[in-house]
């Protein structure tokens, strides 16, 4: 008898063996697309030499001669990556290295409030540093997170400086584009009048002049405004032409609307939704997709309200998120997939960031999980580079999904199913495997457990290793509740695993 393993995309760990039965229970390092689990791509290196420091920020861009830069922000350097070569920019003046670890609150997010004064700006010690990147221009603006904003004009012997009267200290920089009035805002950052640092703060330049931020020069349009609700700034992202905010606790929604005394205006649109670090948070779209303080994962679109995202697989993630570390949580996508990743440092494997969490957001895969083993302390999607752009704690920088392996070397995968039932009536006795394998590379080790009831603290084992071609493998095992993995470790690794089909027998009755 015939009896074919066709689960439907997306892993289901977090229930029990009758709850989550005919399901994908657990698996690293495979993804779902068109409904069938499928390795994920390899990486390779793009550098030879290794960055300087920590890196938490990643931003991309080209100049007005296509020429693709990268940016680089490390816990103590700011490197630019191009045509093959790295090169130090890090500012020669009002630039302090951060720190690499949190040492904030026991608690989770961006540390307890109330760690450093109301006016003043939140000391490096208390976070890991990270940057803030935009492209004003072909030239790049970056901003250290509680310092000021830098300028780099593209030139590779010249260091980024301090741009002209802008904040001293500023949280999280972004430049809206040409439809919100082409400024750069300093979000969390001094007040204009009495120089203190205010964390719910709001200052934008003027209009297309990034080096004008005083409220009171003639023709100026810069302009400062101070959120309500208490907490701090967190981080921001443009949204097609809105700009989105997020505090420790609630999401803001900024508008243009073109008003001389106030061209933007601000309102909240969502409480208890706040964002747990300023990586955590990625757009697709006009959708925003980010991690919350209480491990809870949202979206948002314009014209909507905030709204949780199910994950079926969240408890590992919410239970060993390291304490204090929560501003290590990277959000990025995959636009070739239709994916969000989420990076974040699992305590099981100390402080850094060592796992991910990927969710389809489109397509006829949407809303199905999958998960891995990877560190990467950094992620950016593709475009305008042709790869997606990962870092590790060691300085190495990769294009991902390149290849099939990591840098040349295996790399480990594995989906397994949840607990299966071949004949809900009987005892099954299976006899052997029919793969339905595409684009396997190296070979696939297929592992099999048996129980009787689910419950039950020793189940049966058989496993087989298959080769490419390999057109069945011999298994002999019975049980009623069946446990299937597929895995592999090689260079190249991977496979598609289509329908694959038991070669079963009835073995009685229970």
């Amino acid at each position: 008898m015939k009896a074919p393993l066709d689960p439907p995309a997306g892993l289901h760990g977090d229930d029990t063996a009758y709850a989550a039965a005919g399901r994908w229970a657990d698996g690293s390092n495979v993804r779902f697309r068109l409904g069938r689990a499928e390795t994920i791509g390899g990486w390779e290196r793009l550098t030879a030499e290794p960055l300087s420091g920590v890196c938490r920020s990643i931003f991309p861009w080209t100049d007005n001669a296509g020429v693709l830069d990268v940016a680089f922000g490390t816990h103590d350097h700011l490197q630019v990556w191009r045509g093959g070569e790295l090169f130090d920019v890090t500012p020669e003046t009002d630039f302090s290295p951060g720190a690499v670890d949190g040492a904030g609150s026991a608690g989770y997010g961006t540390g307890g409030y109330g760690v450093g004064g109301y006016g003043l700006a939140s000391a490096d010690d208390y976070f890991p540093l990270t940057w803030s990147f935009a492209a004003w221009g072909q030239h790049l603006l970056a901003s250290p997170r509680g310092q000021t904003i830098f300028a780099w004009t593209n030139d590779t012997a010249t260091a980024a400086a301090p741009l002209a009267n802008a904040p001293a200290n500023v949280t999280h920089m972004v430049v809206a584009p040409l439809g919100g009035g082409y400024q750069v805002f300093a979000l969390g950052c001094n007040e204009e009048v009495s120089g203190a640092f205010n964390p719910l703060c709001i200052r934008h330049s003027s209009i297309r002049n990034n080096t004008q931020w005083s409220t009171s020069e003639s023709g100026s349009t810069a302009r400062e405004y101070v959120l309500t609700g208490g907490g701090r700034i967190v981080a921001g992202r443009m949204c097609g032409p809105a700009l989105l905010v997020w505090t420790g606790d609630a999401l803001f929604l900024g508008t243009f609307v073109g008003a001389l005394n106030q061209p933007w205006r601000f309102e909240r649109v969502g409480r208890n939704c706040g964002l747990i670090g300023p990586n955590a948070a990625v757009i697709v779209g006009q959708t925003a997709y980010w991690v919350s303080p209480d491990r809870q994962f949202y979206r948002y679109a314009l014209g909507g309200q905030p709204d949780p995202i199910i994950c079926p697989i969240r408890r590992d993630f919410a239970e060993e998120l390291a304490a204090s570390q929560g501003d290590k949580v990277f959000a990025s996508s995959n636009a070739e997939f239709s994916e969000v990743r989420f990076d974040y440092p699992d305590r099981r494997d100390g402080y850094e960031n060592s796992r991910y969490l990927a969710v389809a957001v489109a397509g006829p895969d949407a809303g199905a999980w999958h998960r891995g083993i990877m560190a990467r302390t950094a992620f950016v999607d593709a475009g305008p580079s042709a790869y997606p752009i990962a870092t590790t704690f060691d300085g190495a920088v990769f294009l991902h999904e390149k290849g099939r392996s990591a840098d040349g070397q295996p790399f480990d995968w594995h989906v397994e199913s949840a607990e299966i039932y071949l004949d809900p009536e009987r005892v099954s006795l299976v006899r052997g495997l029919w793969p339905d394998f595409r684009s396997q590379a190296g070979p696939v080790r297929v592992d099999v457990t048996a129980r009787l009831h689910p419950q039950d603290e020793t189940p049966i084992t058989a496993g087989a290793q298959m080769g490419v071609g390999d057109p069945r493998t011999d298994l002999l095992l019975s049980g009623r509740l069946f446990r299937v993995k597929f895995s592999g470790s090689s260079a190249p690794t991977g496979a598609r695993i289509g329908r694959p089909t038991f070669d079963t027998a009835p073995a009685g009755l229970l």
